[in-house]
């Protein structure tokens, strides 16, 4: 196996810690980006489980539509009066379109439900991050009570 390049194993937060800059609290910084790559990670997970959703019910409307097709082709055969089939085609196109129009219908809350779960999971690690952030600044901007005077031992009296 071959070896990683030593940039992979450079620890990025040792080297911000060793910096030591005035006012940054670099631990709040990096759990702040942990929560920040877990948010990623559960809305990836989210959204694969919403795609998978729709693929699976996808798989079961395309099996539903087979199993319809080959009863309406079998009980086509069967038909002798031409006005009867003509009539029952025309039924059967008009149930097939409402068919289709409910299964798009559905698809589309399928995926609107899944893309609101992502976006409400992010919208809400990006307030949160916000409110870190002030709550960061807010730490830093604080007034530091200022150092105390030696006391000089004796006082002039003239």
């Amino acid at each position: 196996m071959a070896k990683q390049p030593e940039f992979f194993d450079f620890d990025f937060t040792k080297y911000l810690h060793d910096m030591k800059i005035p006012g940054v609290d670099l631990d709040a910084i990096v759990e702040s980006q942990k929560k920040n790559m877990e948010a990623l990670t559960n809305a990836n997970r989210l959204a694969f489980e919403g795609m998978q959703a729709v693929m699976q019910r996808q798989a079961e409307l395309l099996r539903q539509s087979i199993e319809e097709y080959a009863k309406t082709a079998q009980s086509m055969g069967d038909m002798k009066d031409p006005q009867d089939a003509i009539a029952r085609q025309t039924d059967m196109a008009k149930q097939a379109f409402e068919r289709m129009i409910s299964n798009m219908r559905e698809m589309s809350e399928l995926l609107a439900k899944s893309n609101n779960e992502v976006f409400e999971l992010l919208n809400k690690r990006f307030s949160e991050t916000l409110e870190e952030m002030k709550g960061m600044m807010d730490k830093a901007e604080a007034p530091k009570p200022a150092p105390k005077k030696a006391a000089t031992g004796a006082s002039s009296a003239s």
